[in-house]
C-alpha cells in the first residue's frame, strides 16, 4: 500500500493540509513554557537560566537542519505527482541515511560545538554548568531528532499531514510529560528536562518509522542502484545545499535583529522580544499555509499539472493573506492586553506600546515570502530561493544603515523591508520559473 494519490487543488485541500501543521507547529512553544515551569520550581535562578540558553543553542543547531524536512517534502511531493511509488520509498530512505550521518556527526562533534556556543553566549559559570548538563544528555536525540524531520517531510510530501500532527504532538505532548515527570519527580533536575527530551524523541523516530512501514505495506526496501542514483544523490544534495544556505540567511537576518535591539539597551530589547514573540505565533499560521503550498505545488510539479500549480499557489497565497490580516487585526486591538501579560515593567510594557504598530504590520509584509517559500521548495527552485533570499538579506542590511538615525524604529522599518523584498522578488521572478517549469 502507498500514499494517497494527489487529487485537486480546492480550498479544502490547502485547509486540510495547512491546519493540521498548524496546530503541529503550535504545540512547540509549549515545550519551552513547561521546561521553564518545570526547572523553574526547582528555585535556582542559574539553573532556569541554563535551560533557557539550552534550548536556544538546539533551536539554532537544528534549525539549521531544517532542510531535512523541507526537502524531503518536496521530493516527496513531486514523486507523488509523477506517481512513482520507488521513488517515493527512495525519498524517505536517502533522507534517513542522511540525518543518521548528520546526526552521528553533531553527537562526534558535540565538545566543539558546546565549546562555540558557550563562547558566544557568554553566560555565567553556574549557567554554563546547567546548559552543560542539559547538552550532554540531549546532544544524543540528534540522530533521531534528524529523522524525525525527514518522516514528518516524508508524509507531508505525501498528504498525509494527519499522521505528521499525530508523531510531532505525540512528541511534544510525551516531551513534556517526561520531563515534569523527570525533573519533579525523579529529582533529575536539568539533565531529567533534557532525558525527557531524547526519550521523546526516540519514541518519535520508532513510531514514525512504524507508520512508514505501515503506509507503505512493509519496510521501505529500495534497491541500491536506486538509492544513489547519481542523478537524485545530486538533486538532493543540491536542494539541501540551498536550503541550508537559505535557512542560514534567515537566522543571520533574526539574530542581526535582537543583536541590534540589545545596542539600544536593556528596556528595548526587552519590547522587541516581546514583539518578536506574537510575530511569531503568527509565523505558525503562516507556516501552515507555506507547508501547504510545498505539498500541493510540488505535487502538481511531479505531475505536470500547471492548472494545480495556479491554483495554489493563489490559494495559499489566499489563505495565508486572510490569517495575517487577522492576525494584525488581533494584536491592534488586544496587543496593549498581550504586552502587559508578557511583561510587568512599566518601562518595557510604554515602549512595546510605541512599536506595536509594527508588530501588526509584519504577519502581512510577511505572508508573500511565506507563501513563495513553500511554492519555491515544492518546485525544488531552490537555487532560486536561495539567491532571492541573499538578495533580500542585502536589502535588509542596506535599509538598516540609511534608516539608522531613526534608532528602534528604523531597525523595525528595515526588517519590514526585508521581508517585503523577499516576496516581490520572488513574485517577480516566478513567471520565468514557471515558463522554465511548464513551458511556455
Amino acid at each position: 500500500m502507498t500514499a494517497q494519490r494527489a487529487g485537486p487543488v480546492t480550498h479544502r485541500r490547502v485547509l486540510a493540509i495547512a491546519l493540521p501543521m498548524t496546530l503541529a507547529h503550535l504545540t512547540t512553544p509549549f515545550l519551552g513554557v513547561v521546561d521553564a515551569a518545570v526547572v523553574g520550581r526547582l528555585g535556582d535562578a542559574a539553573l532556569l537560566g541554563g535551560v533557557a540558553l539550552a534550548a536556544v543553542i538546539f533551536d539554532m543547531l537544528f534549525w539549521v537542519f531544517g532542510f531535512l524536512r523541507m526537502g524531503t517534502v518536496g521530493l516527496a511531493a513531486q514523486a507523488l505527482g509523477r506517481r512513482d511509488t520507488v521513488e517515493e520509498r527512495a525519498v524517505l530512505v536517502r533522507g534517513l541515511l542522511v540525518a543518521l550521518v548528520l546526526g552521528l556527526a553533531l553527537v562526534a562533534l558535540q565538545r566543539p560545538i558546546a565549546q562555540a556556543a558557550l563562547a558566544l553566549a557568554g553566560a555565567s559559570a553556574e549557567v554554563n554548568a546547567a546548559v552543560m548538563d542539559y547538552y550532554a544528555v540531549r546532544i544524543f536525540a540528534a540522530p533521531f531528532t534528524l529523522a524525525n524531520y525527514v518522516v514528518l517531510g516524508w508524509f507531508v510530501g505525501l498528504g498525509r499531514t494527519g499522521r505528521a500532527l499525530a508523531l510531532q504532538v505525540g512528541i511534544n505532548v510525551l516531551n513534556m510529560g517526561l520531563s515534569a515527570a523527570l525533573v519533579l519527580g525523579a529529582g533529575w533536575g536539568v539533565a531529567g528536562s533534557a532525558a525527557g527530551t531524547l526519550i521523546a524523541e526516540i519514541a518519535g523516530a520508532v513510531a514514525g518509522l512504524a507508520l512508514c512501514a505501515h503506509t507503505l505495506g512493509g519496510m521501505p526496501g529500495v534497491r541500491r542502484a536506486v538509492l544513489f542514483d547519481r542523478v537524485r544523490l545530486a538533486e538532493t544534495f543540491m536542494l539541501n545545499r540551498d536550503i541550508m544556505i537559505r535557512t542560514a540567511a534567515l537566522m543571520f537576518a533574526f539574530s542581526f535583529f535582537a543583536a541590534q535591539g540589545a545596542r539600544a539597551g536593556d528596556v528595548t530589547l526587552a519590547a522587541n522580544a516581546i514583539l518578536q514573540n506574537m510575530v511569531m505565533v503568527a509565523a505558525y499560521f503562516l507556516d501552515g499555509f507555506a507547508t501547504a503550498a510545498e505539498q500541493v505545488c510540488g505535487s502538481a510539479v511531479g505531475a505536470r499539472r500547471r492548472a494545480d500549480f495556479s491554483a495554489g499557489v493563489r490559494l495559499s497565497l489566499l489563505w495565508g493573506l486572510g490569517f495575517a490580516l487577522a492576525a494584525g487585526v488581533v494584536y491592534l486591538l488586544t496587543g496593549p492586553a498581550i504586552v502587559d501579560a508578557m511583561s510587568t515593567n512599566p518601562q518595557v510594557r510604554a515602549e512595546a506600546r510605541i512599536f506595536l504598530i509594527y508588530a501588526a504590520l509584519l504577519p502581512v509584509a510577511g505572508v508573500t515570502a511565506y507563501a513563495f517559500d513553500g511554492v519555491y521548495i515544492g518546485a525544488l527552485w531552490s537555487r532560486d530561493m536561495r539567491n532571492l533570499m541573499l538578495a533580500a538579506l542585502a536589502v535588509y542590511l542596506l535599509a538598516w544603515w540609511a534608516l539608522q538615525p531613526l534608532g528602534n524604529h528604523g531597525l523595525w522599518l528595515a526588517f519590514l523591508a526585508f521581508l517585503l523584498a523577499r516576496g516581490v522578488l520572488q513574485a517577480l521572478r516566478l513567471p520565468a520559473l514557471v515558463r522554465r517549469t511548464f513551458g511556455p
